[in-house]
């Protein structure tokens, strides 16, 4: 059996390609997609908390590049500066993609109960949380 490195890296770049491309007609990528998902459950967020909150997706070059995106391409506008909130259309926009993005994630979990999904990200969450907390305290 191969470690569970192996697999969490394997599964991103599945997870990431796969969205990629399935996104790429909409003009979006997976990290855009996800600082889309932030500002739409999220009205007003600031850039920092958008860096901040997908702070591990991405560095923060990626990150202010995907917000540069969403404005450019008019998923978002600033309310206020420095601001975020979807405008109308990339509201109406959103709704075509998260019916494909909700058909990925049946994809991404077929054959997968949803006790054997959670129990996955429960582990993994602790996982992350045993070694965060190793490193604030061995450093």
């Amino acid at each position: 059996m191969k470690p569970i490195g192996y697999w969490l890296n394997r599964t991103d770049k599945a997870l990431t390609g796969y969205m990629n491309d399935m996104l790429e007609e909409f003009g979006l990528t997976r990290i855009v997609w996800q600082v889309l998902n932030l500002v739409q459950d999220a009205p007003g967020i600031t850039d920092a908390e958008v860096l901040s909150t997908l702070a591990a997706n991405a560095d923060r070059d990626v990150l202010a590049s995907a917000v540069d995106t969403v404005l450019a391409d008019g998923w978002a506008d600033r309310p206020a500066p420095g601001r975020l909130s979807i405008t109308p259309g990339g509201g109406r926009r959103l709704i075509d993609v998260a019916a494909r993005v909700d058909a990925f994630r049946e994809l991404s979990t077929t054959g997968i109960s949803p006790d054997e999904y959670r129990t996955t990200v429960r582990v993994l969450e602790r996982m992350s949380r045993n070694l965060n907390t190793a490193m604030s305290t061995d450093h």
